[in-house]
């Protein structure tokens, strides 16, 4: 009688925990089923603008973020999943003075890049002329 209770509460258990695993989450975390890697180039023009240019494969998402220090967004793209190439140039020139963070991720891999801004303030040249008489 006790082995027969052993086997039933071992078939219990075993059914239990393949039950478990059934429900199981297969995607803890929730990342991204499938990942598309990605290459940036990213640069400043001369007149002040943030030129991005950036290649992915194709099957998975890509998101371009443009932060201020508080961590407010200020500028989001996402490139789907049948983009390959993306190339933009933000005009930064309104921005005001200070650090800035361009994030780029797709999810598990993530890029950041600081962008500073600091404008020159002309400097004021007095020059002294004295007439002798």
């Amino acid at each position: 009688m006790k082995t027969l209770i052993k086997s039933l509460a071992l078939a219990l258990t075993l059914g239990f925990v393949t039950v478990a695993n059934t429900f199981a989450d297969t995607n803890p975390g929730r990342r991204a089923e499938k990942v598309a890697t990605f290459k940036t180039g990213i640069y400043t023009t001369t007149s002040g603008k943030l030129s991005i240019a950036l290649d992915k494969e194709k099957g998975g998402y890509v998101d371009i973020l443009l932060k201020n220090a508080e961590g407010k967004v200020l500028y989001s793209q996402r490139m789907n999943k049948n983009e390959s190439v993306y190339r933009t140039r933000l005009n930064l020139s309104e921005l005001p003075d200070g650090a800035y963070q361009l994030e780029i991720t797709n999810g598990v891999d993530t890029t950041r890049q600081t962008v500073t801004i600091a404008t020159k303030n002309p400097q004021r040249t007095i020059e002294a002329v004295a007439i002798n008489n």
